[in-house]
């Protein structure tokens, strides 16, 4: 029996001709098919040049298990989100690998009301019947194509109050990735409506080549197009998003790439202004802006693992309003407690129109409370064990800080990894999913320098460790 690579923890992804090909994703839609049963299933992908014909293969598969297929095109994986909600039906899924390098593709699967299907939610259950290959007959389904942008352009929409009060001029850089026509769609829309937007559009045709870089704005070396751009034409922010449009990233009108972590705050300042008293949620790695955001608005914090179907799983849980990750996923409730990358952007635009300050000076308050590390990726032989070691320091009360009047002990939690807080600085200590590596973020209360001196102390620890063999940053 083949086993198949490409499952992964959340999604598939795999290396085109190598550990994913057309035969693997025939296969994948008709395991996907006799897991779930499904009647009606949405199908969408990116502008990668493979996956036309990994998306047909798919639905191949589906329609071999009994599914009738609705395929909507070349759309954002929230587009696939949204469309197995609005047309009832039993699964979707999205043929993307976001921000890889163009020589690979992968899948995103949902099932009924766009929930998230993980290796804790039958990811592996799928993969074990592709792997084995065995299937009985079955009806065929049925094959059709859809353009469902307008609703989903609605229901962008329907986040806005109003118009930007004032004239902005906005980069949009969509990467060469599925958001250019999305973008344009958005344009129209919004010029229809009397916003003035100024919109300047840069890598913004699809290309699955990817001629100007993977699309992965999270990397400071992809950010500089964007950065010059917002110069040049003296914009008002910059906006930036991923190959699949599912996460949005923002630059101020000086060219500056602002931290998930205060977008998130500034995204909860603003929904719990309309409606206060919510809940929402946020990841463990930076917290201190967003729990005093929250708070503020009467509103209810809830710190959950990293990571979408952790995050979507306590979103529904909770009830939750809105959710955001550093790393700039941004759910939801209205939209199903899912991820968007488009939401995000309009309520920046509206934010950005209402006040008369840049939006270097509305985050300046954020940036000078609580100052951050900003994630930092460390390699080590066993990451695991490292992360054991300096937990272990910090409670044995080696920390200088603890030496004049700190508490006796930090604050200790495991949600995801390890955090420690002391009285005037933090820190999250987590393993990545996929590779050796440890991910430190580092925040304090309004004191850069502490902060800058911890960060240095945390990495010297890792170095020093004797389980992190060669580290390296």
């Amino acid at each position: 029996m083949e086993t198949l690579s490409c499952f992964k923890a959340y999604d598939i992804r795999g290396e085109l001709g190598i550990t994913l090909d057309e035969a693997i994703a025939r296969r994948i839609g008709r395991a996907y098919s006799a897991w779930l049963h499904p009647t009606r299933v949405v199908i969408g992908g990116d502008n990668r040049l493979s996956t036309a014909g990994l998306k047909q293969a798919l639905a191949a598969g589906l329609q071999a298990g009994g599914a009738d297929v609705i395929d909507i095109g070349m759309v954002g994986t929230e587009e696939v989100y949204f469309a197995t909600r609005a047309l009832n039906a039993c699964g979707g899924i999205q043929v993307t690998a976001s921000h890889n390098p163009a020589h690979y593709n992968g899948m995103k699967l949902v099932r009924e009301e766009a929930k998230p299907i993980s290796s804790d939610s039958g990811l592996l259950a799928i993969k074990a019947l592709a792997e084995a290959n065995q299937f009985p007959p079955s009806r065929v389904g049925s094959y059709r194509q859809l353009d469902h942008r307008t609703p989903y352009l609605d229901h962008l929409l329907s986040y806005l109050q109003g118009q930007p009060l004032r004239p902005l001029r906005v980069v949009v850089n969509a990467g060469n990735g599925a958001a250019g026509p999305m973008l344009d769609a958005l344009e129209q829309r919004l010029c229809r409506m009397g916003c003035e937007i100024n919109w300047i559009k840069i890598h913004h045709t699809p290309d699955g080549r990817f001629p100007h870089g993977v699309p992965n704005p999270m990397l400071p070396e992809n950010r500089a197009a964007t950065q010059a751009a917002i110069l040049n034409h003296r914009a008002d922010i910059g906006l930036a998003w991923d190959g699949d449009f599912d996460r949005c990233f923002i630059f101020d009108e000086q060219g500056a790439y602002l931290e998930g972590y205060y977008v998130v705050s500034l995204l909860a300042d603003a929904l719990l202004a309309r409606t206060p008293g919510e809940t929402i949620l946020h990841d463990p790695r930076l917290i201190w802006a967003t729990r005093e955001t929250i708070m503020r608005h009467g509103g209810t914090p809830v710190e959950t693992k990293t990571g979408h179907a952790f995050m979507k799983e306590r979103m529904r849980q909770e009830d939750a309003l809105y959710g955001g990750e550093m790393s700039a996923h941004h759910y939801f409730r209205a939209f199903g407690y899912c991820d968007s990358g488009m939401i995000p952007a309009l309520l920046m635009l509206q934010l950005l129109g209402e006040r008369p300050q840049p939006l270097s000076a509305w985050v300046a308050g954020l940036k000078a409370r609580f100052p951050v590390s900003g994630e930092i990726n460390c390699r080590v032989e066993d990451p695991v064990q490292v992360m054991r070691a300096i937990e272990a320091h910090y409670m044995a009360g080696r920390a200088p800080d603890m030496a004049v009047g700190a508490p006796d002990a930090p604050s200790v939690t495991h949600i995801d990894g390890v955090s420690m807080a002391f009285a005037t600085w933090r820190f999250n200590l987590r393993c990545s999913n996929t590779e050796p590596l440890l991910r430190l973020n580092v925040e304090s209360r309004g004191d850069r320098p502490l902060m800058q001196a911890k960060t240095r102390e945390l990495l010297a620890l890792i170095a020093a460790s004797p389980a992190a063999g060669s580290p390296g940053v």
